[in-house]
């Protein structure tokens, strides 16, 4: 029981972020976005983004698929749309 504790207290640690609450809430609007998109939308540096979305997906919340030259961002994790959805 305690790990289950453990495992969504990381999950929340990992969202406690206003940048990573807002990649994920464009994501979950907007669907599958590359970095490009991101970084017009929140008006930050690349490496930025990128070391949001990094965090994101080692805590296996949203995964990158490759298409051509780009990687686009989607989230996996069923919880976090009802997490956000309590949040607004």
């Amino acid at each position: 029981m305690e790990e289950k504790y453990e495992q969504n207290a990381e999950l929340l640690k990992v969202l406690a972020h206003p940048v990573r609450l807002g990649l994920i809430n464009f994501l979950l609007q907007a669907g599958p976005s590359n970095v490009t998109q991101l970084q017009g939308e929140f008006d930050m540096p690349q490496s930025t983004i990128s070391q949001h979305l990094g965090k994101l997906r080692h805590a296996r919340i949203l995964r990158g698929n490759r298409k051509g030259l780009e990687i686009y961002y989607e989230i996996i994790d069923p919880r976090i749309e009802q997490l956000v959805r309590v949040l607004k």
